[in-house]
């Protein structure tokens, strides 16, 4: 079996159990790179897609450029989003954190791909790609002990997704400057009515169009997974730091200069 194999049937071994290895670059492949790591990215999915599981989209990680130095990972990478693991938030007042890994919070902005979008497209035309925008946020974790790990081993463990709940879907419909307002906007996040955090749509990549097309430019050098196809959900990275979550606690967003709804929810 070789190394990529191996650890995509470690990776999926573990999912959904909550259990915790040593990072993959510091055990079974210290030579492992983005490179391979994303390889590991293509296995896993096929393994998921063989149980049954289907890929709905993407979410980029590490967009927002205020926490590199706090997991010392200094560029965005990028996972698959599943239907076991993306539900709406009006489907969700609780969300079960069973089987998840130290999880944290991470509000975000979603798009839905209207149409495929082209490398090369200037943020103007990214938008006239998308059916539809939406706040919601992202819980992610790590299967590596405290957080600890190098770029390559986020990507192999499924780009740190755990869960993604989408809030109310917006359509793009004239009369919003959107590129404006998703590039200009600022978010506070709430734990129990506390505020923990404050954010800016310029945190992430200087907004989360920008993070699209840095998705975009990605996938096409990446010869071992496809170019985003319309239909799929993509989350764009978090606006504030990702802060721990825990059962019994109520977390909530306000937005201020973008027409879209904060969130709330109770995990269980």
């Amino acid at each position: 079996m070789s190394t990529v194999d191996t650890i995509a049937a470690e990776a999926l071994d573990i999912l959904g159990s909550g259990r915790q290895v040593p990072p993959f670059t510091a055990s079974i492949a210290p030579g492992l790179d983005l490179d391979a790591a994303y390889r590991v990215t293509a296995a896993v999915r096929a393994l998921r897609e063989a149980r049954g599981e289907r890929v709905v989209g993407r979410k980029i990680g590490f967009t927002n450029r205020t926490i590199w130095a706090e997991y010392g990972v200094y560029a965005p990478i990028w996972g698959y989003v599943w239907d076991t693991t993306v539900t709406d938030l009006a489907d969700t007042p609780v969300l079960p954190l069973a089987g998840l890994a130290e999880p944290r919070f991470e509000p975000e902005i979603m798009f839905g791909i209207g149409r495929a979008p082209r490398v090369g497209m200037d943020e103007e035309q990214l938008i006239g790609c998308l059916d539809w925008v939406a706040h919601g946020f992202e819980i992610v974790q790590s299967i590596f002990p405290n957080w600890k790990f190098a770029a390559a081993d986020t990507v192999a463990a499924y780009g740190l997704h755990g869960r993604l709940v989408v809030g109310p879907r917006v359509p793009l419909a004239p009369g919003t400057d959107w590129l404006r307002a998703l590039s200009g906007f600022r978010v506070e996040l709430y734990r129990d009515g506390v505020l923990q955090d404050t954010g800016h749509a310029r945190n992430v990549l200087d907004g989360p169009v920008s993070a699209l097309r840095h998705l975009v430019g990605l996938l096409a050098q990446d010869p071992h997974n496809p170019p985003l196809a319309a239909g799929e959900i993509v989350s764009t990275g978090t606006l504030t730091r990702a802060l721990p979550v825990a059962p019994g606690e109520e977390w909530s967003t306000r937005l201020d200069g973008v027409p879209l709804e904060g969130v709330k929810v109770r995990f269980a």
